[in-house]
């Protein structure tokens, strides 16, 4: 049995490690081919590119990369016709993996979705277009369900897999330990984001917020772990031209989430992994002039934080576009700080979402959907 992966992004690719590990042990037999990251080759995927040089958000962003993006596809298109998966199981990533999922389609290929596109939230039509293309869908939070069912999909929530990967490599006195969080030090992470246009964006303003914060409150102590595949050269550029002293870390990242105090992030999956390791976040949103403009014509949100989202509350502050100041960014990071009444409000509500996101084992309840779904349609074919 041959089953084809697609992810395009960090998150994508953490996934996609999961459900290849969990497959391996299911059906050792099983041959893994795909699309991805340096997780999901470690894991055991044969890829036929890596997502590093293709990784781009927001509309202005990926029309000036068309060609290539399209030159991949095509590329891709052609792994499918020579490899001829008896399953292609692509992950989020959806302006590009459904095009992908149609080649598919026509070459005959079934289509297995694993994080849909997030109808419930803008462009609902998509889930009526998604349905006639992916033969069954398994989504990763439980509000994405009934939009996909009443456009007749066969989609189920099995948990997510935050659960069982997010976990600290070491206790929190070990860990404040071995990050050196002196005795009395407040210790506050910046979490730009795994993209570079994120990264961008981004990271000025956190810096420059944590600047101020820093001057308000000395005894605050700053770190910034870095993501899979982002170039440390880059980062450390941007703090030492906003001169703030901010440390580094690559390893042991849950142990630093679990032993920090507070963080600001970017909208996106560290945000969960944060409310997992009881971190109370600032979260953050920007996309350029043009995204953003187009952006507010579509997307119909109450909320953009996964823990706002999964409660329906507006109970972790969020900052969007214009919002993103240096002065907001540390007037709300004062307000996560320990002793002050709004982080225990903050911190209570993070463990009732994560609640919401299942039982552990959720990844090997998916694989076992993969496994079943690739023996019937298969068979099916033939």
């Amino acid at each position: 049995m041959k089953i084809m992966f697609s992810a395009g992004e960090v998150s994508g690719d953490i996934h996609g490690e999961q459900l290849a590990l969990a497959i391996r042990r299911m059906d050792p037999s099983a041959e893994l081919v795909g699309f991805g990251g340096t997780r999901m080759e470690a894991a055991g995927v044969r890829l036929y590119k890596n997502f590093a040089d293709y990784n781009v958000m927001g509309i202005w962003e990926v029309l000036k990369n068309i060609r290539r993006l399209f030159a991949l596809l095509d590329g891709l298109t052609a792994f499918m016709r020579e490899e001829k998966p008896d399953l292609l199981v692509i992950i989020d990533y959806p302006d590009f993996n459904w095009r992908l999922a149609k080649r598919a389609r026509a070459l005959g290929i079934p289509v297995f979705s694993y994080i849909p596109p997030s109808a419930w939230a803008w462009r609902k039509g998509r889930a009526a277009k998604c349905a006639k293309l992916a033969d069954e869908f398994v989504a990763i939070f439980p509000h994405e369900l009934p939009v996909y069912e009443k456009a007749g999909a066969r989609i189920s929530f099995v948990g997510n897999p935050l659960v069982d990967k997010v976990k600290p490599e070491m206790t929190r006195q070990e860990a404040r330990d071995f990050f050196h969080m002196p005795k009395g030090k407040t210790a506050v992470l910046l979490l730009p984001g795994s993209r570079r246009q994120e990264i961008e964006l981004l990271l000025p303003a956190m810096l420059q917020g944590a600047r101020k914060l820093l001057q308000a409150h000395p005894e605050t102590v700053l770190y910034l772990p870095l993501a899979d595949g982002i170039r440390e050269g880059r980062i450390q550029s941007m703090i030492d031209a906003a001169s703030v002293p901010v440390t580094l870390v690559r390893d042991k990242r849950y142990a630093l989430m679990a032993a920090a105090d507070a963080a600001v992030a970017t909208s996106g999956t560290v945000v969960m992994e944060a409310a997992l390791l009881g971190l109370p976040c600032v979260v953050l949103y920007r996309l350029s002039p043009v995204s953003y403009f187009v952006g507010r014509l579509l997307v119909h949100v109450k909320h953009f934080s996964l823990p706002n989202i999964l409660l329906d509350e507006s109970f972790e502050t969020e900052l969007l576009q214009d919002e993103v100041t240096p002065d907001r960014i540390a007037e709300e990071l004062w307000r996560l700080y320990p002793g002050n009444p709004h982080r225990a409000e903050v911190t209570a509500k993070l463990r009732q979402a994560c609640e919401r996101l299942g039982p552990p084992g959720a990844s090997g309840r998916v694989a076992e959907k993969i496994l079943a779904a690739a023996r019937r349609l298969s068979a099916g074919n033939q």
